[in-house]
């Protein structure tokens, strides 16, 4: 007769028999299955250590690229701008190598004989889509007589400070006296923690490099992009064009400058100044549009080589 007992010794011996089987099935199984895993986890390892080979030698050359830029400088850049006086504006961003790359740009252009006058950098609070309004208040303030008549009419803040900022930092001539007022609107506009300042400023440029990073990211992005392009449109009217746009890539504001026609037309751009090709490329592209040509130069989209082809020296007269 079935009774429970039967059913629980039953069930005691088929656990028994399933517990037996995986015991017996792991031992049998355990060193093929055991050399397999060794095998892979032993592959993922040279990997990844060949990666990192990989990884250290791409730095390498890249130092090695950077070294041999920067000692062919000299030789590129010797004599290309005397007398030259070279403002540098840098567009705030989250790019911290954007002052990396505007001081390689500096010296460069020192290398080439240049003077830079001072550095502005444009802070976010000023592209800000809020700021329009504060910003055409301390325009009609603070413009100086001589000036405060040809600044736009058309009730938009941030364009007229711009187009404010540069009356007074620049000349379409060189050696052109500053405008009188000059301190006073920087003043403003620096206390207002619209811009920042570095150098002393004393003396008005005849060209302008402009250095700026990543483009701007959040609900306001589109409008400050425009704005940092705006900058560049009223810097280059007031210069009749002798500028250019040195960004640490493609994307943002070189990219803004290249697709928009009539700026692409007048002002040259470089999308890798983060490296020392791109900072001579820079200064180069400066020599040539000031010599009346126009270039796109780079490794990113819109680019039309990697360097000048050719730049005469421009004298400082």
């Amino acid at each position: 007769m079935i009774n429970f007992r039967y059913h629980v010794v039953s069930l005691a011996a088929v656990f028994l028999a399933l517990a037996i089987g995986l015991v017996v099935g792991t031992a049998a199984a355990n060193g093929p299955l055991a050399d397999q895993l060794n095998d892979q986890v032993n592959k993922i390892t040279d990997e990844k250590q060949q990666l990192r080979d990989d990884l250290d030698q791409s730095r390498a050359e890249l130092k090695k690229n950077a070294d041999f830029a920067t000692e062919v400088a000299p030789m590129l850049l010797n004599g290309k701008l005397p007398g030259r006086n070279v403002l540098l504006v840098k567009i705030e961003g989250s790019d911290k190598d954007v002052d990396t790359a505007a001081d390689g740009i500096g010296n460069m252009l020192h290398t080439a004989g240049a003077k830079v006058t001072g550095t502005v950098t444009i802070k976010e609070k000023f592209t800000a889509a809020s700021s329009d309004y504060n910003l055409l208040d301390l325009a009609e303030t603070s413009a100086p007589p001589a000036i405060s008549g040809a600044l736009p009419n058309n009730g938009k803040g941030q364009e007229t400070s711009a187009a404010l900022l540069a009356a007074v930092l620049v000349a379409d001539k060189p050696g052109a006296p500053q405008i009188d007022g000059t301190r006073r609107v920087l003043s403003a506009y620096e206390a207002g923690g619209w811009i920042s300042l570095d150098g002393d400023l004393k003396t008005s440029a005849d060209a302008v490099i402009v250095i700026s990073g990543a483009p701007a990211s959040g609900k306001d992005a589109k409008e400050r992009n425009a704005v940092a392009l705006t900058v560049v449109s009223r810097f280059a009217l007031a210069l009749s064009n002798d500028m250019v746009v040195a960004g640490l890539s493609a994307n943002g504001l070189v990219s803004a400058v290249r697709d928009d026609a009539s700026i692409a037309k007048s002002v040259s751009t470089v999308d890798n100044a983060v490296t020392a090709y791109g900072q001579v490329a820079a200064v180069l592209a400066l020599v040539e549009r000031i010599g009346g040509k126009t270039g796109h130069y780079g490794i990113g989209s819109g680019a039309n080589s990697l360097l000048p082809k050719t730049a005469g020296v421009v004298s400082g007269s």
